[in-house]
């Protein structure tokens, strides 16, 4: 079999979830009897790493900003090799929070009201009414997400920590109550495949980090228990939003629903979906009778360059 090289690791904040996504899809490949060469974009060599492996193709396994931005699929276009995911062009609008919803918006996806703002100014004093969230502009893995809830005397402190690493820019948004939900799609040639809709029900009291990749942090109820308009909807928006994007290979569209209001909206599209023990996307191919190798595999042969 051909060798493929896996990028896992990288640079970001979320190198952990990255290096248990890359264990994960090591151990497939090797499954389905390919050689595997696993490179670390931490490694300051790693160019020369990918010239002197001469992969078939590369599966890209990286996490969050730098990796998942298109800066990595950028190397990957120069070097002319097949690779996995989103390409150039949808990597960075869909990690840029606010340029993803200036493109959702007109394509008829429903987004949160919000603003793009410096850290510091949002730190100065409340930049809506409350409550709202504040999140990084180009992070991912729910990393440096406050809610900022009825009653809050000052914005939240954290964002003018001198050790903050989630970048300048942070999305301030209104905030939308109810239940989280997401969709995974495969962007197959007859047009963009969504799988099923999942709720996830946080141990805690959101979402965050913890909750997605920590055993037992969260459970998942697949498929979701909600009208199945409301299941239309989401599968809907998620095939729309892959293509609005751009995107290519997999990708989950994030939801939130209010059961009280009827509201739903989309948070974000992952370019770059976890593979982890704990991850979404496979859970909801298994769903369908695609399991983790066979969904692995599914990657693999959907690499291509130009993306």
């Amino acid at each position: 079999m051909a060798l493929v090289a896996v990028l896992l690791g990288g640079l970001s904040p979320e190198r952990p979830v990255s290096l248990s996504t890359g264990a994960g899809c090591v151990a497939a490949l090797k499954q389905l009897g390919h050689d595997v060469c696993e490179i670390d974009p931490q490694d300051e060599d790693w160019i020369e790493q990918l010239r002197a492996a001469k992969p078939s193709a590369v599966v890209n396994t990286l996490h969050g900003a730098w990796g998942e931005d298109g800066r990595v699929q950028g190397v990957l276009e120069y070097l002319g090799l097949p690779y996995t995911h989103s390409g150039v062009l949808a990597s960075a609008l869909a990690m840029d929070k606010a340029k993803a919803k200036a493109v959702l918006a007109p394509a008829g996806v429903p987004v949160a009201a919000g603003k793009l703002m410096d850290r510091r100014e949002a730190a100065r004093e409340h930049p809506m009414a409350l409550p709202y969230v504040v999140k990084p502009n180009a992070q991912g893995s729910s990393l440096g997400v406050f809610i900022v809830r009825q009653g809050a005397n000052r914005p939240p402190e954290q964002l003018l920590d001198p050790d903050w690493s989630y970048g300048e820019e942070v999305l301030v948004e209104e905030f939308i109550g109810g239940r989280e939900f997401t969709v995974a799609v495969l962007g197959e040639k007859t047009g963009p495949r969504p799988l099923a809709v999942t709720e996830i029900i946080p141990a805690g009291e959101w979402y965050d980090y913890h909750a997605k990749y920590a055993a037992g942090g969260s459970r998942h109820d697949l498929p979701a228990q909600i009208p199945e308009s409301v299941a239309a909807d989401m599968m809907r928006w998620s095939a729309i939003a892959h293509e609005a994007l751009g995107c290519r290979g997999l990708t989950r569209s994030d939801f939130k629903w209010d059961a009280a209001t009827g509201r739903a909206i989309l948070i974000e599209v992952n370019t770059q979906p976890g593979m982890t023990p704990t991850s979404l996307a496979p859970e909801q191919a298994a769903f369908v009778g695609m399991d983790y190798v066979a969904l692995v595999k599914w990657i693999l042969e959907d690499a291509s360059c130009p993306r």
